[in-house]
C-alpha cells in the first residue's frame, strides 16, 4: 500500500463544533487500523465495559450471549459457515491492535484495571480478578437477593445455558418494547414485594444492591467507586484493599439515609424539571483534582460532588433526549487540568465534548450509522495517555474503535 493509499484510510470523523467557544473543541480522526481482525473466528457482543491500562492497552468487556444463531454457525459440527464463534467475555488489545490476552468470565457491566493488572467486573457485585488465569481473587459484599424476586448468586441469572450454535434474541432484546409503553403494567403483588424488599434493604443498606453500572480506582486513596442500579443508583465508595463499605451518596449529594424509596422522586420527563433522585444507569470517574463526576443517563444530567459526596453543581445535557437518555459514559481530556469532558450518548449517538468548569457543550463527534467513525448504540469511552479516544458499542455496533487527536 502506497503512502497516499494509506493516508486516505485515515477518514476524518464528523465533527461540528458549537457556540462561540468552538475553538476550543479537539478534533479527532478515525483509525480504521484498530483494532485488528479478532483470532479464533471471535465476533465481538456489546461492549458493556472498556478500560486502558498503565501500558495504553485496552481491555475490552463484552456480552457473547447478544450473538444470535446465524451469528454462530461456525460452532456447530459440522460448521454451517466460516464464522462466528463466540468469544471470551474479557479481551485483552494492545496497541497495535493485536490481541495479547483474555479470559471467560461471566459477562457483566462496568470494568476496572488497576496498576498491577488485576481486572476489576462488575456483575451483580464488582469481582476481581486474576487476569492471567480469570480467577476471582475476591468481590464485594452484595444483597443475597434482587428486588424482583430470585436470589443474587447467579452472575447472569436470565441466561440459558449455552448450546453450540444457539445465540439470544439479540441485542436489542428488553430494550425495545411493543406499542402500549414503556416498563410493566400497575400489579399490586408486585409492587407490595419491592415495597417489602426496600424496607429489608433501605438505601443505607451497606453492600451492593441490584447490578453493577460502573466501577472506578482510586489507587492513590486507596478507594474504589461503584455505582450501583439500586434506587435508581447510589454512589458506594469500598476500601481497595479489603472491600470494606466505606460511604455513599445519591443525587444532590444525598446522604444513603436521605434516599427516597418512591418511585415518584425519580419520575423525568425529557425537557421536563429534573428529577429529585438519579433516574438510572449511573456512571462516574473521578478528576484529578477530586471531584466525581455521576451521570445520570436516564435524566440527561451530570452530577459533580467532592470525594465526600458534597453535592457541588449540575449539568444538563441534550434535555430532550428520551428512551435511553444522553449521559452516559465520562471521561476526562488528557491534559493535566482535564479541561473538557467527554461524554459517551447512547442515544444520540454522540460523543459530546464539555468545558468542565461549567458544562458548555463546546462541541461534538459522530453520528449515527454502521459505517468506520460512525455508532449505533455508543455505550462505552476510555481515553489512553496519548489522547487517543476509544468507544465501545452495543446495539448493532458490537465494535470497538479508536479515534486519533488531530494536532
Amino acid at each position: 500500500m502506497n503512502r497516499n493509499s494509506k493516508l486516505g484510510l485515515w477518514l476524518l470523523v464528523f465533527f461540528v463544533s458549537l457556540g462561540a467557544q468552538d475553538q476550543t473543541a479537539p478534533k479527532f480522526k478515525f483509525d480504521p487500523e484498530w483494532p485488528k481482525p479478532l483470532p479464533n473466528k471471535w465476533k465481538l457482543g456489546g461492549v458493556t465495559g472498556l478500560a486502558v491500562d498503565k501500558d495504553d492497552n485496552v481491555w475490552v468487556l463484552n456480552r457473547p450471549n447478544d450473538l444470535t444463531d446465524i451469528e454462530l454457525e461456525a460452532e456447530l459440527t459440522p460448521p454451517l459457515a466460516d464464522c462466528c464463534v463466540r468469544p471470551p467475555s474479557m479481551i485483552h488489545i494492545d496497541k497495535n491492535g493485536n490481541v495479547i490476552g483474555s479470559f471467560d468470565a461471566p459477562q457483566g457491566h462496568g470494568m476496572a484495571v488497576d496498576s498491577k493488572g488485576f481486572v476489576y467486573i462488575g456483575q451483580n457485585t464488582v469481582r476481581k480478578y486474576d487476569p492471567k488465569t480469570g480467577k476471582v481473587v475476591a468481590e464485594v459484599p452484595r444483597a443475597p437477593e434482587t428486588e424482583t424476586g430470585g436470589t443474587a448468586g447467579a452472575v447472569e441469572p436470565t441466561v440459558p445455558k449455552h448450546v453450540p450454535g444457539r445465540g439470544s434474541a439479540g441485542p436489542v432484546a428488553g430494550f425495545l418494547t411493543p406499542p402500549g409503553g414503556r416498563g410493566p403494567s400497575a400489579n399490586p403483588t408486585r409492587e407490595a414485594a419491592i415495597a417489602a424488599f426496600r424496607a429489608k434493604y433501605p438505601p443505607t443498606t451497606p453492600m451492593i444492591v441490584g447490578g453493577l453500572e460502573e466501577i472506578r480506582l482510586d489507587e492513590p486513596a486507596r478507594e474504589l467507586y461503584a455505582a450501583d442500579s439500586y434506587l435508581g443508583g447510589r454512589v458506594m465508595v469500598f476500601d481497595l484493599d479489603t472491600f470494606k463499605f466505606k460511604r455513599g451518596w445519591g443525587a444532590y449529594g444525598h446522604a444513603l439515609s436521605e434516599i427516597s424509596t418512591n418511585d415518584a422522586d425519580r419520575a423525568y420527563t425529557p425537557g421536563g424539571s429534573m428529577p429529585k433522585e438519579f433516574r438510572g444507569h449511573l456512571t462516574l470517574n473521578i478528576s484529578n483534582d477530586g471531584l466525581v463526576y455521576a451521570a445520570d443517563r436516564n435524566a440527561n444530567r451530570i452530577h459533580v460532588t467532592t470525594k465526600q459526596g458534597k453535592f457541588v453543581k449540575e449539568f444538563i445535557l441534550a434535555p430532550m433526549t428520551g428512551v435511553g437518555g444522553s449521559t452516559g459514559g465520562v471521561m476526562f481530556s488528557p491534559d493535566k487540568q482535564q479541561r473538557l469532558l467527554y461524554i459517551s450518548d447512547l442515544t444520540n449517538n454522540h460523543i459530546w465534548f464539555l468545558n468542565r468548569e461549567d458544562g458548555k457543550v463546546v462541541g461534538q463527534m459522530g453520528s449515527m450509522g454502521e459505517n468506520g467513525g460512525q455508532f449505533f448504540g455508543l455505550h462505552m469511552i476510555a481515553v489512553d495517555s496519548k489522547g487517543n479516544i476509544y468507544t465501545g458499542e452495543v446495539f448493532a455496533g458490537e465494535r470497538v474503535q479508536r479515534f486519533v487527536p488531530v494536532r
